[in-house]
């Protein structure tokens, strides 16, 4: 027989469970990525460097050939013509592939980016891999007069955990290098080159 006690025991510790290990989608943020449903996405409170809130993207499954990201898009007005740095800290758990954070410049009327830099895929490698402490990383990027929207986030590819937390944007003057790649880093070549691969 079920006493009243060990029924309230139950409904605390499915209370407790759901709160500790199911995540609210943060104010503004979209899920996206290749494989968005393998992952737990969201507000992890009391979890930030500041022991606040900080949003986070957990793997569900034990395999995953993709990623997830957790993801913003806005408009560029503030920042037009301008350089511009990104910066978030960053704490990984159990990475098996890499994370990091992301940002793109979009360009009107056109399907192209004007700029982009993942940690990975910009001018360097500086992806995260394995477990890390809070960290501070940046992305910098131009944003031309011509730019529709802004998009930026944090990915996990893979399986593992990652934090993120306290975004900031703040424009930069030239001296400032960039880290990304710009449009022409990206556009396709025009005819083949370097086949022989002596270049």
């Amino acid at each position: 027989m079920v006493t009243a006690k060990k029924l309230l025991t139950v409904v605390l510790m499915i209370a407790i469970t759901t709160t500790l290990f199911s995540f609210d989608l943060p104010t503004g943020w979209l899920r996206a990525g290749s494989h968005p449903k393998s992952y737990d996405m969201g507000i992890d409170k009391g979890a930030g460097q500041n022991g606040k809130a900080a949003a986070t993207i957990k793997s569900t499954a034990k395999k995953i050939n993709g990623f997830g990201t957790l993801m913003q898009i806005c408009l560029p007005d503030n920042y037009l013509g301008k350089r511009v740095r990104m910066s978030g800290l960053l704490k990984t758990q159990d990475v098996t592939d890499w994370a990091g954070l992301w940002f793109r410049v979009d360009e009107k009327g056109t399907n192209t980016s004007s700029g982009f830099d993942n940690m990975k895929d910009g001018k360097r490698d500086r992806s995260v891999k394995g477990t890390t402490d809070w960290m501070r990383y940046e992305i910098v990027l131009d944003v031309p007069l011509n730019t529709s929207n802004l998009a930026y986030g944090a990915l996990l590819s893979g399986t593992g955990q990652i934090w993120f937390d306290d975004i900031k944007f703040e424009v930069v003057d030239n001296t400032d290098p960039t880290t990304g790649k710009g449009k022409e880093e990206m556009m396709p070549n025009k005819e083949p080159v370097n086949l022989d691969f002596e270049k």
